[in-house]
């Protein structure tokens, strides 16, 4: 007869194998923590902990993780009410069930009922992407791709299609896999819609009043908003008619007056191609790229003479009617052309212009000065959080002890996420208690906890953007890792116009190197905090004219050269 442990027996098999992984020996550790796992098969603490000492032992960790998070998440749909008979076998009640957990955020519990929820025989498409976006959203990436590659291929549907480039581009595929993925986007969805031979009635000559057409979904009501909307109030009316095209003109609040508003929402994409071209639009830019709510196979219909990709999305579109995408000098790397379709077009210094909140709180003096001890802080999606990420900030907060790091998103409201990301930490030889949770939070309530936080680590392939303008705009300094490819650079691109290179790091050593020493000495790091708002308020960040002229001299040379190479 199978003995089962007692709780406080299950208890003490984790401390001794805590105390191994402590010692340094995660062989002794996993022998130890196997025990517990086989004694008490329905635990996950003690997988949590297994899938440690396996995983700093280098030994294949990942089912051992993934059987803790399933075994945490039905613990979750318990302590949450679900019904777990009907859990068992009612796909309806499962996919139910899924909405509301992933309307809470709860992302882990959310996937195994979508899991248990789809009917391999008759697939909904609906379930199929918000099953691969719940595991995007707790960081399970290669899972995510699984499923959007099976929902790309089962339905052949381009906005279907576009859920897959992005953890494509997350996970290790980096930039080749994502212009891979893009191409074959374009090919699929672009090529065949593209027409024989576009022409245009529009005035042939570039030295006049541009008109310039932007697509997006929304131009005040997402993320973009800080970066486009100076670019839309600063535009010149002499030198450019700006045509803004977006689902619902009526519930965008604070657009300029001079800006021509096009409702695009329930039109199909030839419907506001031809709007395009009616409007005689010279330079039609998009903002939004492969996220959902794209208009991409809007471009492939060559609405315009030039056509362009620009701010939420630096990647590759993969469409060979897409003329160019905008970058700034600091992405240059080379090799990076074979990566695109599009001519890539530097602006300078800047992508874009960037406004902080208009009811932002006053600066305060660093925290560790109140705390005695430093404060670390991401708020960035925890699918950004890759292993390197993850180990060099393990190193930092194991060079300091008594400091801890706050995560902020709102996918960390999920406590089986919360957990997974100690234990991946954990294998790093970093406590659960070192790591503090956040979710999510708007307005004075989101500005306000920058002023919780000393320093902000970005992440690195995959960097921070809003959160990094805001922590800035906030003076909190933010150490970027320079990285080595185009999107990579964009963290230092980011950071370097302040003027403050010290928050640069050039390698992973050197930015544990930075970190430690950057807040060594409190003292110190309340004066670096001090020059950070000010730095901020004094680039070219905030030369919203200045940028806007640039940009505009972009989009005359570019219709110019259309001039000189068409028909």
């Amino acid at each position: 007869m199978m003995t089962t442990l007692t709780p406080q027996a299950a208890g003490d098999l984790i401390a001794e194998g805590r105390g191994a992984l402590d010692r340094g020996d995660p062989a002794a550790a996993a022998q130890v923590l196997r025990r517990a796992c086989e004694q008490n098969p329905v635990d996950y603490e003690s997988r949590y902990w297994l899938y440690c000492a396996l995983a700093a032992s280098g030994e294949p960790a990942a089912l051992v993780l993934n059987d803790a998070r399933d075994l945490h998440a039905h613990d979750v749909l318990r302590s949450v009410g679900a019904d777990m008979a009907r859990f068992r076998d009612d796909r309806a009640y499962c996919a139910q069930i899924g909405s509301q957990l992933y309307g809470a955020s709860l992302m882990s519990a959310a996937s195994i009922c979508f899991a248990r929820a789809l009917d391999l025989d008759a697939p909904d498409p609906q379930l199929m992407l918000s099953y691969g976006l719940s595991m995007q959203h707790q960081g399970r990436l290669w899972e995510a791709m699984n499923i959007f590659r099976a929902a790309a291929e089962h339905f052949a549907d381009p906005a279907i299609h576009e859920f897959l480039l992005h953890p494509v581009f997350l996970s290790l595929n980096g930039p080749d896999g994502m212009a891979e993925e893009a191409r074959n986007w374009g090919r699929l969805y672009a090529t065949p819609a593209a027409p024989v031979k576009a022409t245009f009635a529009n005035e042939r000559t570039a030295d006049r009043r541009l008109r310039i057409g932007y697509i997006g979904p929304s131009f005040t009501r997402s993320q973009v908003a800080q970066f486009i909307l100076p670019v839309l109030e600063a535009h010149d009316p002499a030198a450019v008619e700006v045509h803004l095209y977006c689902a619902d003109p009526e519930a965008e609040a604070g657009l300029p007056a001079a800006c021509k508003l096009r409702k695009i929402g329930g039109l199909g994409h030839a419907e506001v191609a031809a709007l395009v071209r009616a409007d005689k639009i010279d330079v039609l830019v998009d903002v939004w790229g492969h996220t959902a709510g794209s208009r991409l196979p809007v471009f492939a219909l060559r609405p315009a003479p030039v056509q362009a990709a620009w701010i939420n999305f630096v990647q590759s579109t993969g469409l060979s009617c897409m003329d160019y995408v905008l970058h700034c000098d600091g992405m240059a790397v080379p090799g990076t052309e074979a990566f695109f379709t599009e001519e890539i077009w530097s602006l300078g210094e800047l992508m874009s212009p960037s406004r902080p909140a208009a009811d932002r709180p006053e600066p305060t003096p660093t925290p560790a000065l109140r705390n005695g001890y430093v404060t670390f802080g991401s708020f960035n999606n925890p699918a950004k959080l890759d292993e390197m990420t993850v180990a060099a900030w393990a190193l930092i907060l194991r060079a300091r002890p008594a400091d801890r790091l706050v995560l902020k998103y709102r996918y960390f409201a999920d406590p089986v996420l919360q957990r997974a990301t100690q234990a991946r930490f954990a294998v790093y030889g970093v406590g659960p208690e070192k790591l503090e949770f956040r979710g999510h939070s708007t307005g004075q309530d989101y500005l306000k906890e920058f002023a919780d936080i000393d320093l902000a680590l970005d992440p690195s392939p995959c960097v921070g953007g809003t959160t990094t303008h805001d922590a800035m705009a906030n003076g909190v300094p933010v150490l970027a890792h320079m990285g080595d490819n185009y999107y990579a650079r964009a963290a230092a691109c980011t950071v370097l116009p302040l003027g403050i290179p010290e928050l640069v790091a050039e390698t992973w050593d050197d930015y544990v190197e930075r970190a430690v020493a950057l807040t060594e000495d409190v003292q110190a790091l309340d004066r670096l905090r001090a020059r950070v708002r000010p730095a901020f308020e004094a680039s070219s960040y905030r030369d919203e004219a200045g940028f806007t002229r640039k940009l505009e001299d972009a989009f005359r040379q570019m219709y110019a050269r259309w001039l000189q190479t068409s028909n």
